[in-house]
Protein backbone atom coordinates (compact mmCIF):
# COMPACT_ATOMS: atom_id res chain seq x y z
CA UNK A 1 0.00 0.00 0.00
CA UNK A 2 1.23 3.43 -0.79
CA UNK A 3 1.32 6.56 1.29
CA UNK A 4 -1.48 7.45 3.52
CA UNK A 5 -1.57 10.72 2.06
CA UNK A 6 -2.62 9.51 -1.35
CA UNK A 7 -5.90 7.79 -0.41
CA UNK A 8 -7.03 10.84 1.68
CA UNK A 9 -6.64 12.66 -1.21
CA UNK A 10 -8.57 10.94 -3.64
CA UNK A 11 -11.62 13.10 -2.31
CA UNK A 12 -10.17 16.45 -2.27
CA UNK A 13 -9.15 15.71 -5.81
CA UNK A 14 -12.31 15.39 -7.18
CA UNK A 15 -13.00 18.78 -5.41
CA UNK A 16 -10.05 19.74 -7.05
CA UNK A 17 -11.31 19.60 -10.72
CA UNK A 18 -14.60 20.72 -10.19
CA UNK A 19 -13.16 23.84 -8.44
CA UNK A 20 -10.54 24.28 -10.86
CA UNK A 21 -13.04 25.10 -13.40
CA UNK A 22 -13.32 28.53 -11.82
CA UNK A 23 -9.51 29.21 -11.49
CA UNK A 24 -8.30 32.64 -13.19
CA UNK A 25 -4.78 33.16 -14.02
CA UNK A 26 -3.53 32.82 -17.61
CA UNK A 27 -0.97 29.84 -18.21
CA UNK A 28 1.55 32.24 -19.47
CA UNK A 29 1.50 34.18 -16.30
CA UNK A 30 5.49 35.11 -15.71
CA UNK A 31 5.32 35.87 -12.41
CA UNK A 32 3.71 32.26 -11.44
CA UNK A 33 5.98 30.64 -13.98
CA UNK A 34 9.33 32.70 -11.66
CA UNK A 35 7.59 31.02 -8.99
CA UNK A 36 8.01 27.62 -10.48
CA UNK A 37 4.77 27.11 -12.66
CA UNK A 38 5.61 24.61 -15.25
CA UNK A 39 4.05 22.35 -17.67
CA UNK A 40 3.16 19.41 -14.91
CA UNK A 41 1.15 22.45 -13.24
CA UNK A 42 -0.71 23.44 -16.22
CA UNK A 43 -1.65 20.30 -17.00
CA UNK A 44 -3.41 20.50 -13.61
CA UNK A 45 -5.13 24.02 -13.61
CA UNK A 46 -8.01 24.57 -15.26
CA UNK A 47 -9.00 25.60 -19.49
CA UNK A 48 -11.72 27.80 -18.68
CA UNK A 49 -11.13 30.62 -16.70
CA UNK A 50 -13.69 32.60 -14.01
CA UNK A 51 -13.06 35.78 -11.91
CA UNK A 52 -12.96 34.91 -8.94
CA UNK A 53 -9.97 32.63 -8.27
CA UNK A 54 -6.27 32.50 -9.04
CA UNK A 55 -3.22 29.83 -8.17
CA UNK A 56 -0.87 31.02 -6.00
CA UNK A 57 2.37 29.34 -4.46
CA UNK A 58 2.90 28.55 -0.77
CA UNK A 59 6.39 30.38 0.01
CA UNK A 60 6.06 30.15 4.16
CA UNK A 61 4.49 28.64 6.53
CA UNK A 62 4.66 29.62 10.03
CA UNK A 63 2.90 29.22 13.39
CA UNK A 64 0.53 32.30 12.26
CA UNK A 65 -0.79 30.29 9.07
CA UNK A 66 0.61 30.68 5.41
CA UNK A 67 1.78 33.10 3.09
CA UNK A 68 1.35 33.09 -0.52
CA UNK A 69 2.72 34.25 -3.79
CA UNK A 70 0.28 34.76 -7.06
CA UNK A 71 3.26 36.04 -9.15
CA UNK A 72 2.53 39.86 -8.13
CA UNK A 73 2.31 40.13 -4.91
CA UNK A 74 2.59 38.09 -1.31
CA UNK A 75 0.04 37.72 1.21
CA UNK A 76 -0.91 36.05 4.45
CA UNK A 77 -3.68 33.31 3.43
CA UNK A 78 -5.42 31.18 5.70
CA UNK A 79 -7.59 28.13 4.78
CA UNK A 80 -11.76 28.31 4.27
CA UNK A 81 -14.18 27.10 6.26
CA UNK A 82 -15.01 24.36 3.80
CA UNK A 83 -11.27 23.39 3.16
CA UNK A 84 -11.08 23.34 7.08
CA UNK A 85 -14.49 20.78 7.24
CA UNK A 86 -13.10 18.15 4.07
CA UNK A 87 -9.49 17.96 5.73
CA UNK A 88 -8.82 14.40 6.82
CA UNK A 89 -5.86 14.65 8.22
CA UNK A 90 -2.47 16.94 8.73
CA UNK A 91 -1.40 15.23 4.56
CA UNK A 92 -4.29 17.59 3.47
CA UNK A 93 -3.15 20.87 4.27
CA UNK A 94 -0.88 23.23 2.38
CA UNK A 95 2.84 22.97 3.26
CA UNK A 96 5.69 25.48 1.13
CA UNK A 97 5.77 24.50 -2.19
CA UNK A 98 2.04 23.83 -3.07
CA UNK A 99 0.65 25.34 -5.75
CA UNK A 100 -3.27 26.70 -4.20
CA UNK A 101 -6.49 27.74 -5.59
CA UNK A 102 -7.46 31.20 -3.93
CA UNK A 103 -9.46 33.81 -3.56
CA UNK A 104 -7.82 37.44 -2.32
CA UNK A 105 -9.73 39.20 0.15
CA UNK A 106 -9.51 43.32 1.33
CA UNK A 107 -8.00 44.27 -1.25
CA UNK A 108 -5.35 41.80 -1.57
CA UNK A 109 -4.67 42.01 2.20
CA UNK A 110 -5.40 38.07 2.55
CA UNK A 111 -5.53 35.49 0.24
CA UNK A 112 -8.38 32.53 1.49
CA UNK A 113 -7.36 28.80 0.36
CA UNK A 114 -9.88 26.76 -1.14
CA UNK A 115 -7.95 23.59 -2.48
CA UNK A 116 -4.43 22.11 -2.58
CA UNK A 117 -3.46 21.45 -6.12
CA UNK A 118 -2.22 17.74 -6.77
CA UNK A 119 1.37 17.51 -6.02
CA UNK A 120 3.84 16.30 -8.55
CA UNK A 121 6.87 15.42 -5.25
CA UNK A 122 6.19 15.74 -1.66
CA UNK A 123 8.83 15.74 1.17
CA UNK A 124 7.53 14.19 4.40
CA UNK A 125 8.68 12.24 7.69
CA UNK A 126 7.52 10.88 10.68
CA UNK A 127 6.48 13.43 12.96
CA UNK A 128 8.73 13.69 15.98
CA UNK A 129 8.24 11.60 18.91
CA UNK A 130 5.99 8.82 19.60
CA UNK A 131 3.26 10.14 17.10
CA UNK A 132 2.54 8.16 14.27
CA UNK A 133 2.01 10.59 11.87
CA UNK A 134 3.15 12.34 8.64
CA UNK A 135 4.75 15.38 9.00
CA UNK A 136 5.00 17.28 6.04
CA UNK A 137 7.72 19.48 5.04
CA UNK A 138 7.70 20.77 1.30
CA UNK A 139 5.99 20.09 -2.09
CA UNK A 140 6.64 20.36 -5.94
CA UNK A 141 10.70 19.44 -4.80
CA UNK A 142 12.85 18.97 -8.32
CA UNK A 143 16.29 18.35 -6.11
CA UNK A 144 16.95 18.12 -2.54
CA UNK A 145 20.46 19.03 -1.10
CA UNK A 146 21.15 17.39 2.08
CA UNK A 147 23.84 19.81 3.97
CA UNK A 148 26.17 17.94 6.48
CA UNK A 149 29.39 19.05 7.87
CA UNK A 150 32.60 17.56 6.32
CA UNK A 151 33.81 17.50 10.25
CA UNK A 152 31.53 15.05 11.33
CA UNK A 153 30.04 12.83 8.41
CA UNK A 154 26.72 10.40 9.33
CA UNK A 155 26.44 8.24 6.54
CA UNK A 156 23.70 6.60 8.21
CA UNK A 157 21.95 9.42 8.22
CA UNK A 158 22.61 10.34 4.59
CA UNK A 159 20.95 6.94 3.86
CA UNK A 160 17.85 8.56 5.63
CA UNK A 161 17.52 11.61 3.83
CA UNK A 162 18.06 10.12 0.33
CA UNK A 163 15.30 7.40 1.50
CA UNK A 164 13.34 10.27 2.27
CA UNK A 165 14.01 11.95 -0.96
CA UNK A 166 13.81 9.24 -2.78
CA UNK A 167 10.54 8.22 -1.77
CA UNK A 168 8.93 11.72 -2.40
CA UNK A 169 10.32 11.54 -5.91
CA UNK A 170 13.09 14.10 -5.55
CA UNK A 171 16.53 13.56 -7.16
CA UNK A 172 18.83 13.80 -3.65
CA UNK A 173 22.35 15.72 -3.85
CA UNK A 174 24.96 15.44 -1.10
CA UNK A 175 26.66 18.91 0.27
CA UNK A 176 29.49 18.66 2.59
CA UNK A 177 30.32 21.83 3.72
CA UNK A 178 33.46 23.36 5.91
CA UNK A 179 35.62 21.34 4.17
CA UNK A 180 38.55 24.38 4.61
CA UNK A 181 38.64 22.76 8.59
CA UNK A 182 40.24 19.49 6.75
CA UNK A 183 43.69 18.54 6.01
CA UNK A 184 44.90 17.55 2.88
CA UNK A 185 45.06 13.88 4.11
CA UNK A 186 41.49 14.41 5.84
CA UNK A 187 40.09 15.48 2.27
CA UNK A 188 41.64 12.70 0.52
CA UNK A 189 39.86 9.93 2.83
CA UNK A 190 36.54 11.74 2.52
CA UNK A 191 36.75 11.90 -1.54
CA UNK A 192 37.21 7.96 -0.94
CA UNK A 193 34.91 7.66 0.81
CA UNK A 194 32.42 9.46 -1.10
CA UNK A 195 33.06 7.54 -4.35
CA UNK A 196 32.34 3.86 -2.88
CA UNK A 197 28.80 4.74 -2.39
CA UNK A 198 27.86 6.56 -5.82
CA UNK A 199 26.22 9.12 -4.50
CA UNK A 200 26.22 12.78 -5.98
CA UNK A 201 28.17 15.44 -4.12
CA UNK A 202 29.96 18.59 -3.51
CA UNK A 203 32.16 19.98 -1.14
CA UNK A 204 31.85 23.40 -0.23
CA UNK A 205 33.10 25.79 2.34
CA UNK A 206 31.01 29.29 2.72
CA UNK A 207 34.47 30.91 4.01
CA UNK A 208 36.62 30.28 1.25
CA UNK A 209 33.59 29.54 -1.48
CA UNK A 210 35.26 26.70 -2.40
CA UNK A 211 32.55 24.35 -4.17
CA UNK A 212 29.47 27.05 -4.15
CA UNK A 213 30.31 27.85 -7.73
CA UNK A 214 29.54 24.04 -8.05
CA UNK A 215 26.77 24.12 -6.23
CA UNK A 216 25.28 27.65 -8.40
CA UNK A 217 25.94 25.80 -11.81
CA UNK A 218 23.38 22.71 -10.69
CA UNK A 219 20.70 25.13 -10.16
CA UNK A 220 17.96 26.03 -12.93
CA UNK A 221 15.66 28.64 -13.80
CA UNK A 222 11.99 27.67 -12.27
CA UNK A 223 12.96 24.50 -10.74
CA UNK A 224 12.77 24.08 -7.11
CA UNK A 225 15.08 22.83 -4.41
CA UNK A 226 14.98 22.20 -0.77
CA UNK A 227 17.85 22.29 1.58
CA UNK A 228 17.83 20.27 4.45
CA UNK A 229 19.98 18.43 7.05
CA UNK A 230 20.22 18.95 11.10
CA UNK A 231 21.37 21.97 12.71
CA UNK A 232 24.65 24.45 12.58
CA UNK A 233 25.60 22.28 9.21
CA UNK A 234 26.03 25.19 6.98
CA UNK A 235 22.49 25.53 5.50
CA UNK A 236 22.00 29.14 6.69
CA UNK A 237 25.72 30.33 5.03
CA UNK A 238 25.35 28.50 1.49
CA UNK A 239 22.34 29.83 1.08
CA UNK A 240 23.80 33.50 1.72
CA UNK A 241 27.02 32.69 -0.56
CA UNK A 242 23.85 31.55 -3.27
CA UNK A 243 22.28 35.09 -2.87
CA UNK A 244 25.99 36.88 -2.50
CA UNK A 245 24.55 38.51 0.76
CA UNK A 246 23.93 38.16 4.43
CA UNK A 247 20.19 37.85 3.95
CA UNK A 248 19.57 35.33 6.82
CA UNK A 249 21.24 35.11 10.21
CA UNK A 250 23.79 32.74 10.94
CA UNK A 251 25.06 32.04 14.41
CA UNK A 252 28.19 32.28 15.90
CA UNK A 253 29.97 28.89 15.66
CA UNK A 254 30.45 26.70 18.95
CA UNK A 255 34.17 26.06 19.82
CA UNK A 256 33.08 22.56 21.11
CA UNK A 257 32.38 21.19 18.16
CA UNK A 258 32.23 23.92 15.45
CA UNK A 259 28.61 23.87 14.77
CA UNK A 260 26.37 26.96 14.37
CA UNK A 261 23.45 27.40 16.67
CA UNK A 262 20.12 26.35 14.97
CA UNK A 263 18.96 29.83 12.99
CA UNK A 264 16.13 28.66 10.40
CA UNK A 265 12.59 28.58 12.77
CA UNK A 266 10.50 28.38 9.47
CA UNK A 267 10.24 26.76 5.89
CA UNK A 268 10.02 29.49 3.41
CA UNK A 269 10.83 29.51 -0.66
CA UNK A 270 13.33 31.99 -1.50
CA UNK A 271 13.85 32.95 -5.25
CA UNK A 272 17.33 33.43 -6.40
CA UNK A 273 18.32 36.06 -8.93
CA UNK A 274 19.61 33.05 -11.17
CA UNK A 275 16.01 32.16 -11.87
CA UNK A 276 16.16 29.16 -8.88
CA UNK A 277 13.93 28.41 -6.10
CA UNK A 278 15.06 27.40 -2.53
CA UNK A 279 13.05 26.24 0.31
CA UNK A 280 15.02 26.74 3.16
CA UNK A 281 13.57 24.19 6.32
CA UNK A 282 14.87 23.95 10.42
CA UNK A 283 17.24 21.42 11.08
CA UNK A 284 15.48 17.86 12.51
CA UNK A 285 16.43 16.19 15.26
CA UNK A 286 14.83 13.08 14.52
CA UNK A 287 14.05 11.61 10.97
CA UNK A 288 11.75 9.02 11.19
CA UNK A 289 10.58 7.40 7.64
CA UNK A 290 7.35 5.29 6.89
CA UNK A 291 5.92 3.26 3.92
CA UNK A 292 9.51 3.94 2.08
CA UNK A 293 9.75 1.05 -0.36
CA UNK A 294 10.71 3.04 -3.14
CA UNK A 295 12.94 4.91 -1.65
CA UNK A 296 14.69 1.82 -0.10
CA UNK A 297 14.54 0.14 -3.26
CA UNK A 298 16.05 3.42 -5.27
CA UNK A 299 18.93 4.42 -2.39
CA UNK A 300 20.06 1.03 -2.10
CA UNK A 301 20.26 -0.19 -5.21
CA UNK A 302 23.06 -2.04 -5.20
CA UNK A 303 21.25 -4.60 -2.84
CA UNK A 304 17.98 -4.20 -4.37
CA UNK A 305 19.57 -5.33 -8.08
CA UNK A 306 21.39 -8.49 -5.63
CA UNK A 307 18.29 -9.09 -4.09
CA UNK A 308 16.52 -10.28 -7.79
CA UNK A 309 18.97 -12.97 -7.50
CA UNK A 310 17.83 -14.47 -3.88
CA UNK A 311 16.45 -18.35 -4.48
CA UNK A 312 13.40 -16.65 -2.38
CA UNK A 313 10.76 -14.10 -3.41
CA UNK A 314 10.30 -13.06 -0.03
CA UNK A 315 13.73 -13.02 1.70
CA UNK A 316 13.77 -10.66 4.25
CA UNK A 317 18.07 -10.85 3.56
CA UNK A 318 18.79 -11.95 7.15
CA UNK A 319 19.00 -15.60 7.22
CA UNK A 320 17.96 -17.40 4.13
CA UNK A 321 19.58 -20.00 2.31
CA UNK A 322 20.38 -19.19 -0.70
CA UNK A 323 20.56 -14.95 -0.26
CA UNK A 324 22.26 -13.18 -2.86
CA UNK A 325 22.30 -10.18 -0.39
CA UNK A 326 23.90 -11.67 2.30
CA UNK A 327 26.37 -13.81 -0.26
CA UNK A 328 27.25 -10.42 -1.54
CA UNK A 329 28.42 -9.09 2.32
CA UNK A 330 30.31 -12.06 3.10
CA UNK A 331 32.63 -11.62 -0.05
CA UNK A 332 32.67 -7.79 0.36
CA UNK A 333 31.25 -6.57 -2.29
CA UNK A 334 28.62 -4.76 -0.15
CA UNK A 335 30.41 -2.95 2.64
CA UNK A 336 28.78 -4.44 6.18
CA UNK A 337 27.35 -1.23 8.23
CA UNK A 338 25.50 -0.27 4.75
CA UNK A 339 23.35 -3.43 4.82
CA UNK A 340 22.88 -3.31 8.59
CA UNK A 341 21.68 0.55 8.09
CA UNK A 342 19.41 -0.91 5.46
CA UNK A 343 17.98 -3.58 7.51
CA UNK A 344 17.45 -1.25 10.07
CA UNK A 345 15.40 1.47 8.24
CA UNK A 346 13.02 -1.49 6.83
CA UNK A 347 12.35 -3.02 9.88
CA UNK A 348 11.78 1.23 11.28
CA UNK A 349 9.20 1.71 8.35
CA UNK A 350 7.40 -1.71 8.65
CA UNK A 351 7.28 -1.32 12.34
CA UNK A 352 5.88 2.35 12.13
CA UNK A 353 3.72 1.18 9.02
CA UNK A 354 2.19 -1.13 10.65
CA UNK A 355 1.16 0.84 13.35
CA UNK A 356 0.06 4.19 11.40
CA UNK A 357 -2.37 1.44 9.54
CA UNK A 358 -4.09 0.52 13.05
CA UNK A 359 -4.42 3.63 14.18
CA UNK A 360 -5.99 4.69 10.69
CA UNK A 361 -8.29 1.96 11.16
CA UNK A 362 -9.02 2.57 14.60
CA UNK A 363 -10.13 6.33 13.34
CA UNK A 364 -12.19 4.98 10.92
CA UNK A 365 -14.14 2.49 12.90
CA UNK A 366 -14.98 5.39 15.36
CA UNK A 367 -15.96 7.74 12.61
CA UNK A 368 -18.43 5.11 11.36
CA UNK A 369 -19.49 4.59 15.10
CA UNK A 370 -20.06 8.57 15.30
CA UNK A 371 -22.12 8.73 11.68
CA UNK A 372 -24.60 5.71 13.13
CA UNK A 373 -25.12 7.61 16.21
CA UNK A 374 -26.21 10.66 14.02
CA UNK A 375 -28.52 8.59 12.32
CA UNK A 376 -30.15 6.77 15.15
CA UNK A 377 -30.69 10.30 16.88
CA UNK A 378 -32.26 12.08 13.73
CA UNK A 379 -34.86 8.81 14.01
CA UNK A 380 -35.90 9.40 17.06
Amino acid sequence: MRCGYQNSHRKHNRETKQLLKNVQGSPMNNGLERLGYSNWQRTVSAENIQAGFSVARVTEVNKNGYVVADGEREMPAEPSGKFLFNAEDGADYPTVGDWVVIQTVDDHSLAVVHTVLPRKTLLKRKQAGRHIEFQLIAANIDIGLVVQSAQSININLLDRYFVMLHDGGIQPIAVFSKVDLLSSSELEDLRSTLSMRHNRYVLISSITEKGVEEVTNLLEPRKTYCLLGQSGVGKTSLLNCLLRTNAFKVSEVREKDGKGRHTTVRRQLICLESGGIFIDTPGMRELGNFDIADGLDETFEDLSSRAQKCRFRDCTHTHETGCAVIEAVENGDIDKSRYENFLKLKKESEFYEMSYQEKRKKEKSFGKMVKNFKKIKKKK
